[in-house]
């Protein structure tokens, strides 16, 4: 039943409403009811029972049971007792304007002032939730609400909450009256005597509270105390800093900025002053980190990109800072830092590609630092100068030939952090070009036979090159110092090759008595190169110079008899391929070896399915016929096998074909001594293995690793189109780190291991190495979850460091426990939070850390 009713506005005191529109005065109000609409006996009253339905303008209401006084434009709406049930059903549920829908337990709307006043009302405002207590609507659009609990628990009865005893809530605001917080209906000593709440789309600023503590080294802590700064749509600011009872400070500035379509990133800078150990014999150090990380929409400019990666920092500071106080052992024991800026763009309609990047590589243990400044290359795609757009019919034999060309710039400084921005750490910079020309034509032959004829031509030009100054000894030994001399300085270097390679297919007949397996395939790829290029080590060519010591005599090798040379573009930016004479032949060997099995799945008993057995297994090396002794190179082998969609396996090794013997040079005995002689002419069946190495990985759960990947690659959709915080730029690098990084209790158990053994023998003498990590977890209960990382040291016969974690699901809110047991960075931590992004600093942690351990 649905009507509508014009409502009269005949006796109304429009002056009264003046600041109400005049076009108002003639809406309609629309009712509606399943079981029954009813009217008092002058019929100024309506009264509406089950599932009933009042909309005025941009009011809409929803009960159980409504009232509609016609007289006093007043709408009464509540809900039921089910007889059955004895519960509260059919709550009246409303909504106005572009706000949100609410549900209270009763209500009050006058529909000529839009005032309304709200009995137990629960409401979702910008991820917070209202509930019980009374509210009042003034015709402002002002909110006045009373004994009110605010939220970020979704339950119509909440967890917890701050209880507001009195405020007024406006289109941008809240301000309160006294305000406490109440966990599980129980009020607790945390009250403020007045609270305001920001209520707004925009980014608002404020204060950051600070999270105390205790740490075993630094004493009493302040953590992240600060302010942020929400400086407009497109970027904001947050400066926090910490403070330690020992006199330790750490002072962090955090900006993030994003243009919709266009870019996003954000910038960290961390400066830290520690100081850990006892009164009198503290270790104090100065540390900091520079973060940017910076990332272009494909979308905005088509054709180029921009990327930004940096992380520089000191070369002690996350262990001076416990990895900025996270205790993440694996940043701790980080000995590397890499960053880039790089710049591509495509020109010439894609002829072309130009890119460019400034990168660094830091090693903390060392001390050192290698920057490009820049680094660029212009390559060109291969063409075929000779063929035409035109062409009809097939290519003649010289439209076959292609052309390519590729230009690299390079600036390089390799030297000791501290002398970086130093004269002495200056004159290290190293610059240079290369250029690469590569020609070449493919044909078939016979219809099973490729072949391939080219050659590459390389040019390098450096404006550093090096003369070395010897000096020989009575005992005919020498040494030498090298001099860089500026100054411009060229090469060229050229090489001929051609290649043939097939295929050759082979598989058994089909298997009648090996149960599933139908039949077993190997393919083979077989191929053969020869290349050759001219000595270009005579020092006749202007690049190597022959050695001379302090008397002016040249040095003679004696193993060859021939003068010592040297490279004197050796170390630069483009040392360049230089190389004596050659004539080599190279050979290649792949392998694919793959099962035939019956399907269990299918039930017709004809379906099948391929298992692979080897995948690539590839053997090659080279023999070089001008060469004067071991013309032969050691043979080396690697590949992989995937037996199921859990394990997979992949190895490498190094076959050397020499035999070892014992000698004497000078008198001297010396024991294992490679000579040129091949294992056969020994009557041996094998050569030498002298390295090789396994891998393999294995999860028992197949659903964990999907739903990681499911994870990572959800919240690398929301960078890419949100913009990169801190917290997801950790959350990107823990997953990657820590399988255990994302808890999922939907998963009811995960084990998973990783395990690396390699061998080594050189001259004999051999080397095991084992590497074995695994990591699990498993739910206790449906809310309680167990993590565990670790490993096994075969060398020292016992566990790796452990990472035992413990989450527990408390709705609304979360508890972790994390721990380390044992090592150099034992420690532990125990944290209570509210789940929800508007209250994260609602928590209660206790952490201990023993990292003075590793000082």
């Amino acid at each position: 039943m649905q009507q509508l009713v014009q409502q009269d506005t005949s006796k109304k005191d429009t002056a009264k409403i003046k600041l109400k529109n005049n076009s108002d005065l003639d809406k309609k109000i629309e009712y509606k009811a399943n079981d029954s609409v009813r009217f008092s006996k002058d019929r100024s009253i309506i009264y509406m029972y089950g599932n009933a339905r009042v909309i005025y303008g941009d009011f809409e209401l929803d009960a159980d049971y409504i009232r509609y006084d016609q007289k006093n434009n007043v709408i009464f709406a509540s809900g039921k007792i089910d007889p059955k049930t004895k519960r509260y059903v059919g709550r009246p549920i409303f909504k106005s304007g572009s706000e949100g829908s609410a549900v209270a337990d009763s209500l009050y709307y006058n529909s000529a002032t839009t005032r309304a006043k709200v009995f137990g009302v629960y409401s979702e405002q910008e991820g917070g939730f209202f509930s019980g207590g009374q509210s009042k609507k003034q015709v402002d659009n002002e909110l006045h609400i009373r004994n009110m609990m605010y939220s970020t628990c979704n339950l119509p009865h909440p967890h917890f909450g701050l209880m507001i005893s009195k405020g007024i809530a406006t289109e941008k605001q809240i301000i309160t009256g006294p305000v406490y917080m109440q966990i599980e209906d129980v009020p607790t000593p945390f009250v403020l005597p007045f609270a305001f709440f920001p209520k707004t789309n925009k980014r608002t600023s404020g204060i950051i509270l600070p999270t105390p503590g205790e740490d075993a080294s630094r004493g009493f802590f302040l953590q992240n105390a600060g302010y942020y700064l929400g400086l407009n749509d497109y970027w904001d600011a947050k400066l926090m800093g910490s403070i330690y009872t020992n006199g330790s400070y750490e002072a962090t500035l955090t900006s993030n900025y994003i243009k919709r379509y266009k870019f996003n990133g954000n910038i960290n800078l961390n400066y830290a002053n520690t100081k850990n150990g006892i009164q009198g014999q503290e270790n104090i150090g100065k540390n900091f980190r520079v973060g940017w990380t910076h990332s272009q929409n494909p979308n905005a400019s088509p054709g180029s990109t921009f990327t930004a990666s940096v992380n520089v920092s000191s070369s002690t500071y996350y262990t001076a800072t416990a990895a900025n106080t996270t205790y993440d052992q694996s940043a701790i024991a980080t000995n590397t830092s890499t960053s880039s800026i790089a710049y591509s763009k495509v020109l010439a309609g894609g002829l072309f590609n130009f890119s460019t990047a400034l990168s660094a590589q830091q090693t903390f243990s060392t001390r050192q630092i290698f920057l490009q400044l820049p680094q660029f290359n212009l390559n060109m795609s291969t063409i075929s100068p000779f063929d035409s757009k035109n062409r009809s019919g097939e290519q003649k034999w010289y439209q076959k030939i292609t052309v390519g060309y590729s230009l690299q710039g390079n600036n390089t400084i390799s030297t000791a952090d501290s002398v970086l921005f130093k004269p002495e750490g200056l004159r290290k910079l190293q610059t240079g070009f290369s250029h690469n020309i590569p020609i070449g034509m493919n044909f078939t032959l016979l219809k099973y036979l490729t072949f391939s004829l080219g050659g590459t031509y390389n040019e390098v030009w450096n404006f550093q090159s090096i003369n070395k100054r010897y000096t020989t000894f009575t005992d005919g030994s020498y040494t030498s110092r090298i001099d860089t001399l500026s100054g411009f300085k060229r090469g060229g270097s050229y090489n001929l090759s051609t290649s043939m390679s097939t295929k050759v297919y082979g598989k058994t007949k089909e298997f009648k008595n090996l149960g599933n397996i139908q039949q077993l395939r190997h393919v083979m790829t077989p191929s053969v190169s020869f290349s050759y290029s001219p000595d270009f080590t005579d020092p006749s060519k202007g690049i190597f110079k022959e050695a001379i010591d302090q008397n002016g005599r040249f040095l003679i090798n004696p193993s060859t008899g021939r003068p010592v040379t040297y490279s004197s573009l050796e170390g630069m930016a483009f040392p360049g391929s230089f190389s004596t004479e050659q004539a080599s032949i190279g050979f290649t060997l792949d392998n694919t070896t793959e099962l035939k099995v019956r399907s269990p799945k299918d039930t017709t008993g004809t379906g099948s399915r391929k298992i692979p057995i080897i995948q690539g297994l590839s053997f090659s090396g080279s023999y070089n016929l001008l060469a004067t002794s071991k013309k032969l190179t050691p043979i080396s082998f690697s590949g992989r096998s995937q037996f199921t969609d859990k394990l997979g396996i992949n190895y490498n090794g190094t076959l050397n074909p020499y035999v070892l013997r014992d000698s004497t040079n000078n008198g001297v005995f010396v024991q294992n001594v490679e000579i040129d002689r091949y294992f056969w002419q020994d009557g041996k069946y094998f050569p030498r293995l002298t390295n090789f190495g396994f891998s393999f990985d294995y999860g028992f759960n197949a659903d964990a690793v999907k739903k990681k990947n499911e994870n990572y690659d959800k919240l690398k959709g929301q960078v890419e189109k949100q913009g990169i915080t801190p917290l997801q730029s950790e959350q990107l690098n823990a997953i990657n780190r820590d399988p255990n990084a994302f808890v999922d209790f939907n998963i009811p158990w995960n084990f998973a291991f990783q395990y690396r053994f390699d061998y080594t023998n050189n001259l004999g003498v051999s080397t095991i190495t084992n590497t074995l990590n695994f990591n699990g977890d498993f739910n206790l209960t449906p809310k309680w979850k167990f993590t565990f990382n670790s490993g096994y040291d075969f060398k020292n016969k016992g566990l790796t460091p452990m990472n035992i974690a413990i989450y527990r699901d408390l709705h609304c809110w979360d508890m972790s426990v994390n721990w380390i047991p044992y090592g150099a960075y034992k420690s532990y931590s125990v944290t209570i939070k509210v789940k929800s992004s508007i209250l994260q600093d609602l928590k209660l942690s206790k952490r201990q850390g023993f990292y003075n351990t590793y000082q």
